[in-house]
């Protein structure tokens, strides 16, 4: 079985596109949800993050999330911080469901692949691409967010060029290129890999 991931910047699309996977019949891993979820369900992780961030960092056993992100995204060293304490979990979650699976492969959604190292765990990477001025639009429609925000949150991300150049494979969701071609075109070619690799 292959395990390929499926990255992109904020505002790409990969949910999207992970969506086409998965009516395709391919399990889809959604690492960001999997972290919210640890983040409240681990209860050694819960301890680690309230050291790190103040008895404020839950609210009767919920995630204050609005609290967490006003200090993660006005400080890059209390946002390592917390990628240190949350990737570990959410990698060692995928890896568990992962072997789980018996589909010819697997997609593992996540928006830090690279940043996080668990890219290295994979067989493929698939990026998912969107000029910036579409993917700053999308995503201020979507969260309801200033334009400010949205740069804040990106700069905290590779640069999607270079993210594109480690990627193995690269679907285009920039509005101008049919997705779902894409997408079948490449279902067909890991049904194929996978096929070789076993």
């Amino acid at each position: 079985m292959l395990k390929i991931g499926l990255t992109g910047g904020i505002g790409s699309g990969k949910t999207i596109i992970a969506g086409i996977f998965n009516v395709l019949g391919i399990p889809v891993f959604d690492a960001d949800r999997q972290a919210k979820f640890i983040m409240e369900a681990d209860k050694e992780l819960v301890l680690s993050i309230q050291n790190a961030f103040g008895e404020e960092s839950y609210i009767n056993g919920k995630l204050n999330r609005s609290y967490i992100a006003n200090i993660v995204f006005n400080d890059a060293d209390k946002l390592n911080v917390l990628n240190a304490l949350v990737h570990p979990a959410t990698i060692h979650a995928a890896n568990a469901w992962m072997g789980n699976q018996t589909t010819p492969y697997v997609i593992k959604e996540a928006a830090l692949m690279f940043e996080s190292g668990s890219a290295s765990n994979l067989d493929y990477v698939v990026g998912v691409y969107a000029p910036q001025h579409v993917r700053i639009k999308r995503v201020m429609e979507r969260d309801k967010v200033t334009r400010d925000q949205v740069l804040s949150r990106m700069s905290h991300q590779i640069n999607e060029v270079i993210k594109m150049k480690l990627s193995d494979f690269t679907v285009l969701n920039d509005e101008q290129h049919l997705v779902i071609p894409q997408v079948l075109q490449l279902h067909e070619k890991f049904v194929e890999l996978s096929g070789k690799k076993n």
